[in-house]
């Protein structure tokens, strides 16, 4: 399936060539925006086993208990399947990649006021897309800030190579892994409107800030494609899809590799 190239701008390409991310706006409409919002708010009123398993009756000190993110919301829900293959962001995705762009993943998080971030990490340690990598389209549903638990990012990390990750600190992500970002390099706040996205490579350092306010979500549709030319994924993240919804599958690249199978994918569902 051939795409045309939502032309960038020299600009944006060299940003995303250069600190490894760029921020697009206006590639979806407050009317997208507003369907998107009602199709998790009615989520995050059930349960779908092994895809969003929140605790709907019991009160709990930890809010992402009661507002888990979900996973690969794709599978059970149309709109997040549309919204996935957005035509606006494969056009981006395209010309990023040059070449056509595979959906492996989507999720949405809730971010609720007091929920833990999420330390810093390397995308495609879980993907393991071979040969190439992935690029996350990361959709701000709310605006997203240092206050309610926005991005992180280590600008020019995305050639650095993807390492083994250490033990984070778990009163402050819900994620167990960190990496450390080298010693010349510093993480930035991506401040997001709604509606902007945020695309950035799989090997770029980044995370998110604690949500610190009392009465604002932070609301994202989060999805990671991968280049047509690649082979292999990790095993969790078959089938994949095509701009049309047609699907394939690359072949699984095994649990573990260099860092051991202690190392299991977080977006496992």
């Amino acid at each position: 399936m051939s795409y045309k190239l939502r032309m960038l701008t020299d600009e944006q390409k060299q940003m995303f060539a250069t600190e490894g991310y760029v921020i697009v706006k206006n590639l979806f409409t407050e009317d997208q925006l507003l369907e998107m919002e009602q199709t998790f708010e009615d989520i995050s009123h059930k349960v779908v086993p092994g895809y969003f398993e929140p605790e709907l009756q019991q009160e709990s000190s930890d809010p992402l208990m009661r507002y888990p993110r979900v996973m690969h919301p794709h599978h059970f829900s149309e709109t997040a399947k549309r919204y996935m293959l957005h035509q606006p962001v494969l056009e981006v995705l395209t010309d990023l990649f040059q070449e056509e762009p595979l959906a492996a993943q989507s999720m949405f998080y809730y971010k609720p006021p007091g929920a833990r971030g999420q330390a810093l990490h390397q995308d495609n340690f879980y993907l393991k897309v071979e040969p190439g990598n992935c690029i996350a389209a990361w959709t701000a549903v709310d605006r997203a800030d240092e206050e309610n638990g926005g991005l992180l990012v280590v600008p020019k990390t995305s050639n650095y190579d993807i390492v083994c990750p250490e033990q984070s600190d778990e009163a402050e992500s819900f994620t167990k892994h960190y990496v450390k970002p080298p010693k010349d390099k510093k993480a930035i706040p991506a401040v997001l409107e709604r509606g902007d996205v945020l695309f950035f490579n799989g090997n770029l350092i980044h995370g998110s800030y604690r949500n610190k306010t009392k009465d604002r979500f932070r609301r994202s549709f989060i999805c990671h494609y991968v280049n047509a030319s690649a082979t292999r994924i990790g095993s969790h993240y078959n089938p994949l899809y095509r701009g049309d919804g047609t699907t394939l599958e690359l072949e699984s690249n095994p649990d573990g590799g260099p860092c051991g199978v202690e190392h299991e994918s977080p977006y496992a569902h």
